[in-house]
């Protein structure tokens, strides 16, 4: 069975935010893409207070110079297709209200016809923390636990009920409410993190840094939920971030899903053999502009698919 794939929805500073996330996304629905998806960034720390995902002396990458916020980006997107799912990889929980986290999503899939799909996770940086956090760093975990119960919540009949540590609900007709139950993926990257994936969410979030790595990933996570008596499926929605390139890179140490065309193809053939259902490709990165952003996700496309893929 082919192996769905998403496209990332162009947010950053060389695009037109305004124009370009209708225009790409369109294309990408028309080409074929299954969804569509967006990240979160609300700042670019100078200097920052800690490296790259939190890895000491890791720069920043200037893309994050200025990101466009996620919940209006698919937005936008909702209005100019009919079809693709529109997901989040991932959003930042604990920037975020619970209860009014929970009724954009909810307004989203209502008004999109039912296409959400929430990635939500903890992050890491410890100056978006000090800028927006609800709760301090040490808690994340416990932010996300409390938005995944009122997430249930609100989503769920009326009347509405809820009482948490930052989120209380007098019992109240909460609207609009979701087409259907919106699917929420969670990353797994320690064992509590897959345990509250496992028992509490309908699909994983890796990033796809290696097929070897990916397979060995998706194993322990199936292993996981079986020991754990999980009996529906876990679905997946592996992220690719691409840095896309006209000419090869070459070198053994070519990380994955870096290089041209026919390398990123190359890349997507080896992850979708670890057996994943979908992977989401952002390309948006390295491409210069909407116009190149488009060509290039449909030249992907239409190998992938040539490939096998």
């Amino acid at each position: 069975m082919p192996v769905s794939l998403g496209l990332g929805l162009p947010q950053m500073k060389q695009y037109d935010i305004g124009r370009d996330v209708a225009a790409v996304a369109r294309a990408a629905e028309e080409t074929g893409y299954e969804s569509l998806w967006v990240f979160e960034r609300i700042l670019f720390p100078e200097p920052a207070t800690q490296g790259l995902y939190g890895v000491p002396g890791l720069p920043w990458p200037d893309q994050y110079r200025s990101v466009a916020d996620p919940l209006i980006t698919l937005a936008l997107a909702a209005g100019a297709t009919g079809r693709a799912r529109l997901g989040t990889s991932v959003l930042v929980a604990p920037l975020h209200m619970p209860f009014q986290l929970a009724r954009s999503l909810a307004s989203l899939d209502a008004a999109s016809g039912g296409r959400v799909v929430a990635g939500l996770g903890t992050g890491w940086s410890l100056d978006e923390y000090a800028a927006a956090a609800v709760a301090p760093f040490e808690k994340r975990g416990a932010v996300l636990d409390e938005l995944l119960d009122v997430c249930a919540a609100v989503w769920g009949p009326d009347p509405v009920a809820y009482e948490g540590e930052l989120t209380t609900i007098a019992p109240s007709e909460v609207g609009p409410k979701p087409v259907r139950p919106i699917p929420v993926y969670l990353p797994a990257n320690s064992p509590r993190a897959t345990r509250r994936l496992v028992d509490r969410a309908d699909g994983w979030m890796p990033v796809a840094m290696g097929a070897t790595q990916l397979a060995e990933q998706w194993k322990r996570v199936q292993d996981l939920a079986a020991e754990r008596g999980r009996e529906r499926p876990v679905g997946v929605c592996a992220r690719a971030n691409a840095r896309y390139s006209a000419e090869p890179v070459g070198g053994a140490d070519r990380a994955p899903f870096h290089g041209n065309v026919a390398q990123i193809v190359e890349d997507l053939v080896a992850h979708a053999g670890t057996g994943v259902p979908e992977i989401l490709l952002d390309l948006q990165g390295t491409t210069r502009d909407a116009a190149e952003l488009i060509d290039v996700a449909a030249e992907v496309y239409e190998a992938a698919r040539a490939a096998g893929v």
